[in-house]
């Protein structure tokens, strides 16, 4: 990669990885269903009058904006709220490539080799090493949903590679279009309109810098970056920045927030990202196949489980 395009390449991956500083932040003003809809709201408009009709399916749009919009972000965020700290969040997210790999074990039909085997074993030790560390030190229902939402995230990236988008950022803008009502009905009836209310009337300066963070310079900004990156080079080039996201995350947490890094979450970052970069980069071998379905083949290349982090 050219110089200028491995500084962009880093740059989104700092942007990624203090994006969940900015969502810590933020939910210190909103509820976390309120915020996730307010970031979807902000994402989706006005991008979504500029990038044209979408260029898959319909159903892609709504299978992937219900598993990665409410679902991934919906347990994120509460997640958060419930006290997961910020830079272990951006740790245990990760192994979202483990789920994707073996999500697409079964649905594309990959078999998954020895490396990318050994990859989610020893991704795996080190959820169960955060999770005793979380254990000791935070409420567990934080860790569980972050993990249900790293899951989901793995459902939403299978169906990403299904889709095939030729258009990243045109398919992540309608994406951002279909959460947006659904997060609302949730957060009116499980948050409480009294409480959205409030935290809409308190709206600051400080609020409005948090929603346009994560709308416009972590998703429209981080996405477009990144898919302009998947365009130009292999996602077997690309796709290795995203192993720094936590990196920057779990810094930009101790730095703003004062979060500290124990030995044990050293440790199970270390065995996260490494097994990570093994599952996500390690090809996988597609059984045999007709050619009415070679397409779908080409979608899970190797990479592309890590190339699309969206964060």
């Amino acid at each position: 990669m050219r110089p200028v395009h491995t500084a962009l390449a880093v740059l989104v991956a700092a942007v990624w990885g203090f994006n969940f500083v900015v969502i810590e932040i933020g939910l210190g003003h909103f509820p976390p269903l309120l915020l996730s809809a307010l970031r979807f709201l902000a994402a989706a408009l006005p991008a979504v009058f500029l990038v044209g009709r979408p260029k898959v399916a319909w159903k892609w749009v709504i299978g992937v904006g219900v598993a990665l919009g409410i679902a991934k972000f919906g347990l994120l965020f509460t997640g958060m709220a419930a006290g997961m700290p910020a830079g272990l969040s951006s740790l245990v997210l990760q192994v979202q490539a483990v789920f994707t790999a073996a999500l697409a074990t079964v649905v594309l039909r990959e078999r998954p080799g020895r490396v990318r085997l050994i990859g989610m074993v020893v991704a795996l030790a080190g959820i169960g090493v955060a999770a005793a560390d979380g254990g000791a030190s935070g409420p567990v229902l934080g860790f569980v949903l972050v993990v249900a939402a790293a899951a989901c995230w793995g459902v939403s990236n299978v169906l990403t590679r299904k889709a095939a988008p030729p258009d990243a950022l045109n398919f992540m803008v309608w994406v951002c279009t279909v959460p947006v009502l659904p997060l609302l009905a949730l957060s009116l009836l499980l948050e409480g309109p009294e409480r959205d209310l409030a935290a809409l009337r308190a709206l600051d300066w400080s609020g409005v810098a948090v929603i346009g963070y994560v709308a416009w310079v972590s998703t429209v900004f981080g996405f477009g970056a990144w898919g302009y990156l998947l365009r130009r080079y292999p996602a077997s080039s690309v796709a290795p920045f995203s192993l720094l996201v936590p990196v920057f995350g779990m810094s930009s947490a101790a730095l703003v927030l004062g979060e500290s890094v124990s030995g044990p979450r050293w440790l199970a970052a270390a065995l996260l990202v490494g097994g990570v970069g093994l599952t996500s980069l390690a090809p996988a071998r597609a059984k045999p196949r007709t050619a009415a379905a070679a397409p779908v083949s080409a979608v899970g290349a190797p990479g592309a489980a890590a190339a699309s982090p969206a964060p």
